[in-house]
């Protein structure tokens, strides 16, 4: 698949929540084709102390506006600039960058298990599956109800469970203490991207069941492109850079 470095243009900066930010940026030309999964490497503006680019999930693609747009979870000093700039700041990226998820078929049932960052790339899921709502179901965590972003606008595509670990809303707990946990049979195909910890309680959830499951993995990456190694991960094919083999990896090429 052909990749690109390109200029883009900061449309708009929304603040989701105290540590998220929906970054919108505008293409000069047609998009390249992205599929849920891939992900973006971007240039970090104006910080002298960070060299290497960050890598962040597609949220968000409007072809007619040649737009895309990034959710950026404050988690260091990459993130904490991003979550500044101002529209009519350029930013450039590599993109589109790794192997996406299996696209839901129509008549699948299907369970989407997301939390942090981890919730991008299955927004963008649910939107391109084009299903029913009540076919594809959206399970949510989060340590506290501030910590969810809204997703009122993905309501016309997929029905949403919550959970915090504070109770706030939702079911409190974990994921896996959600009554959905215990209704995995009712899907034939499963998803997760998010803590590596709620990524194996789904993956063995699938595996028990034996349903079909793809996690979208977020090993550090630098390069994009296999180069660096910094991503490498152990799968029954040996080790394999999930930037470049992934992120999204099927759970039986996986060694958990």
């Amino acid at each position: 698949m052909q990749k690109v470095v390109a200029d883009f243009t900061v449309t708009a900066n929304i603040a989701l929540n105290s540590g998220c930010h929906a970054l919108v940026l505008q293409s000069s030309g047609e998009l390249l084709p992205i599929l849920p999964g891939q992900f973006v490497n971007v240039e970090i503006p104006g910080n002298k102390e960070v060299f290497l680019r960050r890598p962040f999930s597609v949220y968000e693609v409007d072809d007619a506006s040649c737009s895309l747009t990034l959710l950026v979870k404050i988690l260091g000093r990459g993130s904490a600039t991003l979550a500044r700039v101002a529209a009519g700041e350029k930013l450039s990226l590599v993109y589109p960058l790794g192997k996406g998820f299996t696209m839901p078929a129509p008549g699948d049932r299907v369970l989407a298990v997301g939390g942090g960052s981890g919730v991008a790339p299955l927004l963008f899921l649910a939107r391109r599956a084009a299903l029913p709502p009540d076919s594809i179901h959206l399970l949510l965590g989060a340590k506290t109800e501030a910590d969810h972003i809204d997703v009122q606008k993905y309501t016309d595509c997929a029905t949403f469970y919550f959970t915090t670990e504070d109770g706030s809303q939702g079911v409190k707990g974990m994921v896996t203490d959600h009554l959905l946990f215990g209704k995995l049979s009712r899907y034939n195909k499963i998803y997760a991207c998010g803590p590596l910890a709620m990524m194996k309680a789904a993956a063995a959830g699938a595996v028990e069941k034996g349903i079909f499951c793809e996690v979208s993995l977020e090993n550090l990456m630098a390069c994009g492109f296999g180069v660096c190694l910094c991503c490498v991960e152990p799968t029954v094919k040996g080790n394999l850079c999930v930037c470049s083999e992934g992120p999204v990896f099927n759970i039986n090429d996986l060694t958990w």
